[in-house]
C-alpha cells in the first residue's frame, strides 16, 4: 500500500473502500489523486459488464452508502444515498400508490446476475430507462439533485429537493449518463409520480417486423396515449413472462391510466387494429410481467457471453436496418420504442461492430451500444458509438474539469 493511501486515507484504507460518508468518499478520491492511482466505481457491479474494463487495482464501492433520506409523497419528492437498491424504493414508492416513472432498466439478469441488484447510483450514472422513455423521458428529466465528489476530491451539490427548484439542475442532468467517470454522485434526488390505476396491453398477433413497425407507429400516433410499443418477433415472443405470450410474433401496445379511461382508449384504439392483425388483451399483473421482461431484454437473458447490442434509431428505420444486418450475419433481435430501441443477439459469439456501426450509417445514423460481451471483447471494441470531434472535445474538456488526474472508471467510456 502506497504512502500516499496510508497518509492520506487512513481507517483501514476506509475499510477496503467501503465508505460510508461523503467525507469517506472525497478521503479516498483525495488519497487516489495523490497516488495517482485510478479507481473503479460502483454499487453491488451490478452493472460490471456495461462499458469497458476498467483498468483500476482499487474498487470504490457504494454498497455501504444505502438508504432512503427523505420520502415526501404529496411533494413527489425522493432522497436516497448512491448505493440504495432501486427494488427498495419501487417497493417503498409503490406502497404510497407512486412509481419511478422512467421505468429503470435492471441488466443484472443479462450479464448473468441476480434480478433486483441494482442500485440507484447506477441507475443515473448509466442513464438507464425502459420502455416508458417514449412517453415520459430518460432518467435524467427524473432527477432533481445530487451530491457528488469530483475527481478533484471536493464535495459539490447540485440541484434541490423540490420539483419547483431547478438550481443547477443541468449539472445533475450531466452527471447522468457519465458512467462514473467525471464524479461519484453520493446522494441523489429524483421526483416519483402517482403510479397508473390500471394497465391493458394490446397484443398483435402474427405480424412482420416492418408491419409490426406501421401498427406501432398509427397506435403511437393516435389520441390513445400509448405508454410502451414493442414488437417480439417469432420465438423472441416465447422467452417473456413464462412463455405466456407463445411463439408466435407478438407486436404489444400499452395503455395505463385510470380504469374507465383505460377501457375506452383500449376500446377504441383495439377496433382500429384489430382490422390489421388477430387482436388479445392482457390486463394488470399478466401485462406487467411481460413489460418487466421487455424492460429488462430477458429474451437475452440465456446465461451466455453472446454479445448483445443496444441500438438506438429511427423508428421507422429499425426492421430494415435488422433485416439488412440478418443478410450479413446470425442475429436475434427484438424492438422497443415503437421499433427505435433494437436490441440485438450476435448468434456466432462475434460483436461485428464494423458491420453494425456500417449498416446504421447507411440508414441514416443512430447510436450502437455494446451492452454484453466478453471481458476481452469490450476491451478490444468501441463499446460505446463513437462521438463526432466536436462533441468529443466537449467531453474531454469536461472530464479535465472533473476528473483532471482520470482516476475515476479510466477507460469506462474510451
Amino acid at each position: 500500500m502506497s504512502a500516499a493511501w496510508s497518509k492520506t486515507a487512513s481507517a483501514a484504507e476506509i475499510s477496503a473502500l467501503c465508505p460510508e460518508t461523503p467525507e469517506d468518499v472525497r478521503d479516498i478520491v483525495a488519497a487516489a489523486v495523490s497516488a495517482e492511482e485510478p479507481l473503479a466505481i460502483e454499487g453491488t457491479g451490478s452493472k460490471r459488464g456495461l462499458g469497458r474494463p476498467v483498468q483500476a487495482a482499487r474498487t470504490l464501492s457504494l454498497a455501504k452508502m444505502s438508504g432512503i433520506t427523505l420520502y415526501e409523497p404529496e411533494e413527489l419528492v425522493l432522497s436516497a444515498r448512491a448505493g440504495t437498491p432501486i427494488a427498495e424504493i419501487a417497493a417503498l414508492v409503490d406502497a404510497q400508490g407512486q412509481r419511478l416513472e422512467f421505468e429503470p432498466i435492471d441488466y443484472g439478469p443479462l450479464h448473468g446476475r441476480p434480478a433486483g441488484q441494482g442500485t440507484l447510483g447506477g441507475v443515473i450514472a448509466c442513464n438507464l430507462s425502459g420502455p416508458r422513455r417514449l412517453k415520459q423521458g430518460a432518467a435524467r428529466d427524473h432527477i432533481l439533485g445530487v451530491t457528488a465528489v469530483s475527481g478533484r476530491a471536493e464535495i459539490f451539490k447540485s440541484g434541490g429537493r423540490v420539483v419547483k427548484n431547478v438550481t443547477g439542475y443541468d449539472l445533475s442532468k450531466g452527471l447522468t449518463g457519465s458512467y462514473g467517470t467525471l464524479a461519484v454522485m453520493t446522494d441523489i434526488t429524483i421526483k416519483v409520480l402517482p403510479k397508473a390505476e390500471t394497465e391493458t396491453t394490446l397484443v398483435l398477433r402474427g405480424l412482420s417486423d416492418e408491419a409490426a413497425a406501421g401498427a406501432m407507429a398509427a397506435a403511437m400516433g393516435s389520441p390513445a396515449e400509448v405508454s410502451g410499443a414493442a414488437h417480439l418477433p417469432m420465438y423472441v415472443a416465447g422467452r417473456v413472462a413464462g412463455g405466456a405470450l407463445g411463439d408466435e410474433p407478438a407486436t404489444l401496445i400499452r395503455l395505463e391510466g385510470f380504469g374507465p379511461s383505460v377501457e375506452a382508449r383500449s376500446t377504441h384504439l383495439g377496433r382500429a387494429l384489430e382490422k390489421v392483425a388477430t387482436l388479445d388483451r392482457l390486463e394488470g399483473e399478466a401485462s406487467r410481467a411481460v413489460w418487466a421482461d421487455v424492460r429488462d431484454a430477458r429474451p437475452f437473458a440465456d446465461g451466455t457471453e453472446k454479445p448483445v447490442w443496444r441500438l438506438s434509431v429511427a423508428p421507422t428505420n429499425g426492421h430494415a436496418i435488422v433485416m439488412s444486418l440478418r443478410m450479413a450475419a446470425g442475429i436475434d433481435a427484438f424492438y422497443d420504442w415503437q421499433g427505435g430501441l433494437v436490441w440485438l443477439r450476435m448468434e456466432a459469439g462475434e460483436p461485428e461492430a464494423d458491420l453494425v456501426r456500417e449498416t446504421l450509417r447507411r440508414f441514416g445514423g443512430g447510436h450502437a451500444t455494446l451492452v454484453r460481451a466478453a471481458d476481452g471483447v469490450r476491451a478490444a471494441t468501441a463499446v460505446f458509438q463513437p462521438q463526432a470531434p466536436a462533441l468529443a472535445a466537449l467531453s474531454q474538456r469536461l472530464k479535465a474539469q472533473f476528473d483532471p488526474k482520470g482516476v475515476l472508471n479510466p477507460g469506462k467510456m474510451g
